[in-house]
């Protein structure tokens, strides 16, 4: 109560809010929440009373929508178990609905076991490394919208795929695996490494068997076990797609533009891994 006296005499003396919330030792969020009360309230002593009623007693404890647990838990269960952050994405684009992944993750603890912060991840075992062409590949998406792309390369030889989709579903990342693994990989390679994103799982999972050895999922939040991909992506933004957000309407146009770029990745742009030399050797 002193503290909304003293701030509101200080503001009143044309002090900014910012002083004021360090004066006072409180966010400056709640100084400008205050000062709205005041003027809704029309004086000090009004919002005062209704501010002390407001604190006494029990507070109600908030009750959670129904609907938003339905439609979070069918969410999880569609998107294979995806994580807090991806449900809010798919909670907004599907029903223009926003809620924090706090309470997202509460909602889900209601009707899962979910993994404690403090538990570890499971070992994965060490980061593939190649010594000669297909051997690893690492495969990624990147975000541009309404557009998805689906990269890969060989980490060795710096042979590279990409495919535009209109989605990131496991039906999307199977189309991609059956495009990029016969055309550039040669149909078969030892270890294929993804991330643990719901595009590479379901359907992806059931049929990757058929193009590598072993399959490797990297460890969330370590950009580096992705390093190579993850640089391609870099390029592909840099150099042919960049920033922009684009609808799935243009995966035409785009999907040309992507070839005429891969051509000339692959046989004119040179790498600094490869001694200067593009991956592949130039078409007479």
């Amino acid at each position: 109560m002193t503290k909304i006296v003293l701030a509101h005499e200080l503001l009143e003396q044309g002090i900014t809010q910012a002083c004021v919330a360090e004066r006072l030792g409180i966010s400056r969020r709640t100084v400008i929440r205050w000062a709205q009360a005041i003027r809704a309230h029309g004086e000090l002593e009004a919002f005062l009373e209704h501010y002390q009623q407001a604190k006494s007693g029990p507070r109600q404890k908030r009750q959670r929508d129904q609907l938003l647990k339905q439609r979070l838990w069918a969410l999880r269960e569609k998107y294979h178990q995806c994580c807090g952050q991806k449900l809010q994405y798919f909670l907004r684009q599907e029903y223009g609905q926003h809620v924090g992944v706090t309470t997202i993750y509460k909602v889900l603890a209601e009707k899962y076991e979910l993994r404690t912060r403090g538990q570890k991840n499971q070992p994965r075992g060490a980061i593939p490394a190649a010594q000669a062409p297909r051997q690893v590949v690492q495969m990624d998406t990147v975000n541009f919208g309404q557009v998805f792309a689906f990269t890969a390369i060989d980490i060795f030889s710096k042979e590279s795929a990409v495919l535009l989709r209109p989605s990131l579903e496991a039906a999307d990342g199977l189309a991609f695996l059956h495009a990029c693994m016969p055309t550039r990989f040669s149909g078969f390679v030892d270890t294929i490494q993804t991330d643990g994103g719901h595009e590479f799982k379901g359907q992806f999972l059931q049929d990757i068997p058929r193009y590598c050895a072993h399959h490797r999922v990297a460890r969330p939040y370590k950009k580096n076990e992705q390093s190579f991909v993850e640089s391609f992506n870099r390029s592909l933004r840099r150099e042919c797609l960049g920033w922009a957000k684009y609808r799935t309407a243009e995966i035409p146009r785009l999907t040309q533009s992507v070839e005429e770029w891969l051509h000339y990745y692959h046989y004119q742009r040179p790498h600094l891994s490869l001694g200067m030399s593009p991956p592949l050797p130039n078409q007479m």
